[in-house]
């Protein structure tokens, strides 16, 4: 009885991380938050690309008046992620003066964690996470952890597909995450 238990918790977790990542719950909020993922040598990766594209479209939106980078980077590498994030957007008409640099995070949760600190001082607290869709569920619940009031927007038009193969994987790895994340934190 309890290993049915187990399995319908498991399978509603897969469910709710396929939900996360095919709803837009965007709306008005005080700042953006996308989280970085690989960058070369200060350009995108796709999957960055991706990300910063859906976080043009919303700040072209008015959805935000600050928009957070994130991420570090990789032992030789010359730019951190969101080096090559905030210079992207402001190529990209984003003012450089309304980018907050969240730069030394090498997980989601020390990005998450370093975001919530530079929206501290400007009281920023109802956020709009930018990610792939399959992250989202996970981040929210980080965002929720630190005091943060979030939603979410997943970024289209990246390397993984909804649907795909590909996408079940990440999002099993996600579940297992998700779980490691609570159990850690003891939510």
């Amino acid at each position: 009885m309890a290993l049915v238990g187990v399995a319908l918790l498991g399978l509603s977790l897969i469910g709710a991380i396929y939900w996360q990542a095919r709803a837009d719950d965007s709306s008005p909020v005080d700042a953006i938050i996308v989280l970085g993922t690989a960058q070369y040598d200060g350009r995108p990766s796709p999957a960055l690309k991706a990300r910063l594209d859906t976080v043009l479209d919303a700040w072209n939106d008015g959805l935000a008046r600050y928009v957070v980078v994130t991420g570090g980077k990789q032992e030789g590498d010359r730019f951190t992620e969101a080096e090559a994030s905030r210079n992207y957007l402001v190529e990209n008409g984003v003012p450089e003066s309304a980018i907050l640099m969240e730069s030394s995070g090498r997980s989601s949760w020390q990005s998450m964690l370093g975001a919530a600190d530079v929206l501290a001082p400007i009281g920023a607290k109802r956020v709009l996470i930018v990610s792939d869709g399959f992250h989202l569920f996970r981040l929210k619940l980080m965002a929720e952890e630190l005091g943060l009031e979030p939603s979410a927007l997943a970024a289209t038009g990246g390397p993984i597909r909804q649907n795909s193969a590909n996408e079940f994987n990440y999002v099993l790895r996600e579940a297992a995450a998700t779980v490691a994340f609570v159990l850690d934190r003891g939510i």
